[in-house]
């Protein structure tokens, strides 16, 4: 065993324990409240305890901390006003080129990973991005290790079966938002239908904070026409910055200087298939400076 050194420890692992709380919740505020959460009970014990593995002790504390936020919130998901969206997060180049780690806090995985249970996407995410033992995951949920690969199989086979299928082609995606973006703020229809899959789907978050819809736009016509409209309401006063979101190529999007939404796409034969419109104002604080993440 080792006798670690409670603050120096922590600083090495800080980035894993917010991805894990990340990737549990979906949020990054609560993310920052786990990691908080950690420090406090963590600097108590670390000084003065032998740990055998820091990284699953430290690990282990973030888990239970999740899982206890996602529990408390899951009544205010069912009431959400509109689509809910994960809050996204400004990343840095090396989470593109970490390609399980891109794919696991990507807006479709962690939108699939909302129709698992709290267990379940509990114990996918530290199996399948964090590759922990079963053992240490039941240690950090507090179930079985045999109940554990139940449920890891369960919840491989539920993703598996909605995970969608998408091209993580970086300068693709980025070539096909820059044609999404001058035909949206030109107000070229077809131009902008031109790089549409015919059944896109927009899933816009305003969270009853901010003018959304409140139900997915389906169609290349009908997204055309809904992304020219809300372009046209910000009355020229509209920016688009390309940035790095949630480790793939998006877009800040402001209004006066000030962030006003964040939004990312999925690229299926080279047609934009699925949009990402997060404008619920709580939700964008993470998406505004970059965000250090590890595995």
């Amino acid at each position: 065993m080792e006798v670690v050194d409670s603050a120096a420890a922590f600083t090495e692992h800080r980035a894993l324990l917010f991805t894990i709380a990340y990737e549990i919740t979906g949020s990054a505020v609560d993310a920052e409240d786990v990691v908080s959460e950690c420090f406090l009970r963590w600097s108590s014990v670390g000084s003065r305890e032998e740990v055998r593995n820091t990284r699953a002790y430290l690990a282990r504390i973030a888990t239970r901390q999740a899982l206890n936020l996602l529990r408390a919130k899951a009544r205010r998901r069912e009431e959400y006003v509109g689509s809910w969206l994960p809050e996204p997060l400004l990343t840095a180049p090396d989470v593109a080129e970490d390609a399980i780690m891109s794919e696991a806090i990507s807006m479709a995985m962690l939108v699939v990973l909302e129709s698992l249970s709290p267990e379940e996407r509990a114990v996918f995410v530290l199996h399948e991005v964090f590759r922990f033992g079963f053992a240490e995951i039941g240690a950090a949920t507090g179930k079985a290790e045999t109940a554990v690969r139940q449920i890891a199989h369960r919840a491989r086979g539920a993703v598996e079966a909605r995970r969608p299928r998408f091209e993580p082609d970086q300068a693709l995606t980025s070539a096909a938002l820059e044609k999404f973006w001058a035909a949206t703020v030109s107000g070229d229809l077809q131009g902008l239908m031109s790089v549409l899959a015919p059944d896109v789907v927009v899933l816009s978050d305003g969270g009853g904070k901010a003018k959304a819809a409140l139900r997915p736009v389906v169609g290349n016509e009908s997204v055309a026409r809904f992304m020219i409209g809300l372009a046209r309401k910000y009355d020229g006063g509209l920016g688009i910055e390309a940035a790095l979101i949630n480790g793939a190529p998006g877009v800040q999007v402001t209004l006066d200087g000030a962030l006003d939404s964040v939004a990312t796409v999925d690229l299926v034969a080279g047609k934009i298939a699925r949009i990402y419109f997060v404008r619920n104002p709580d939700k964008l604080a993470a998406a505004w400076t970059v965000n250090d993440l590890a595995r």
